[in-house]
Parts: structure tokens; sequence; C-alpha cells
């Protein structure tokens, strides 16, 4: 996995770099801000931007939309220091992978990331508590029952959500910023947490649990 650095600190970009190349990742690039992050994606492609969220000029959250135009195959998960409610769901809904906080452990840093390349979404402990309140308030879920949302990352409800649209895969990829790959990869990782073996199947399963 190629993946592009953006953080403002450059000891910090370096102690990250090392971690990563020593897990077996490749770093194709580092910036310092929002601007040059999205020249160099645009140019390098990579397969994952590690995004902070507090940097001058253009920050991480304003960034991270225009990332994924200039690189629509490369996932973005947010590592920052902040888990404020509201910079994590901005970041969810403008389209990134995974939330991390810097206080996660390096080995449990590098953790994530590999399962992001598997289809899976980064959230560290504190985040997914969070998130999950969000989800049981509504605030996230718009409608999907408890029963059905507690099991779900936010990436994977989003998905749900579209699919209860009759959206294709093409269309949920356009909608979300990211690749038809990666949407059959959510997909598959749903069906699998609800139990069924079909789309139509995991519709079912919402409309029952809806109407329970």
């Amino acid at each position: 996995m190629r993946i592009l650095l953006v953080d403002d600190h450059p000891i910090t970009r370096g102690a990250l770099s090392s971690l990563l190349e020593s897990h077996g990742f490749t770093v194709a690039g580092e910036a310092d801000d929002g601007e040059q992050a999205i020249e160099l994606a645009r140019r390098l492609l990579p397969d994952l931007v590690l995004l902070d969220l507090s940097m001058p000029g253009m920050d991480g959250l304003t960034a991270l939309p225009r990332l994924r135009d200039a690189a629509p195959d490369a996932e973005v998960v947010v590592l920052t220091a902040s888990g404020t409610e509201e910079n994590l769901l901005a970041a969810i809904r403008g389209g990134a992978a995974g939330y991390l906080l810097k206080s996660e452990p390096p080995e449990r840093i590098a953790e994530f990331l590999r399962g992001v390349a598997d289809g899976q979404a980064a959230l560290s402990g504190e985040v997914a508590r969070r998130l999950l309140d969000q989800v049981r308030e509504g605030g996230v879920g718009r409608g999907v029952p408890d029963s059905i949302a507690a099991s779900l990352s936010a990436r994977e409800l989003e998905v749900l959500l579209l699919l209860d649209e009759h959206l294709g895969t093409d269309e949920i990829a356009a909608r979300l910023y990211i690749s038809e790959h990666t949407v059959r990869s959510h997909v598959k990782s749903l069906l699998r947490k609800l139990n069924v073996s079909s789309r139509r199947g995991a519709l079912d399963a919402l409309a029952t649990a809806r109407a329970a």
C-alpha cells in the first residue's frame, strides 16, 4: 500500500514514515498542508492518504473532499489529536474511511491501516463509541433501527441506505467518492454482518427491522 502522509509537523511525519515503512507500507509522499496534499495526490495517486485535520492554510476537513476528487481510488484516513463529534461526523460525511487518534499505539495504527486495505473502517475505540452514540440517536443512521445500525460501520450504513434507494454499484461509488471495488467490499462486509447472502436479503432485513 502506497501512502501519502499529510501533517504540518515534520517530526510527526518522520515518526509515521518510519513506523509505516517498518510495517511494509510504502510512503509515496509527504505534505504539510491541504493544498500540497491535493497536488501530490493528483500526481502520485496513492492507495491511502493519512490526513491530519489541524494544519495552517487549508485544513484537513476542507481538503478531504478535494483529495477524494484528486485521487478517486485512494482511501482517506484521518489521524488527528481531535476526537470531537463535530470533526468526526464532518470527516465521515466528507468520505473518510477512518478516523484515528494520535494517542493510538503505533502498532494499532498500522493494524487499522491494514484493515482499510481490506475494505474495513478504521476507528479508534473512543471514536467508535461516539459514533455509535450518534447512530443510536439517529445522527448517522437516518432511520436505520438500532438492531441493524449497531452492527455496521458508518460507511456500511451509508452504502446500505443507498442500496435502499435502489442505486447500483457505480452510482454508489460516484455518490460516496469511492471506487466500485471499495463499494463491493463494503457490501460484502455488511452482508456478512447481517448474515444474509444478497443485497435483496440486506434490504429485506432492513425492512423487517423497521417494521418491528
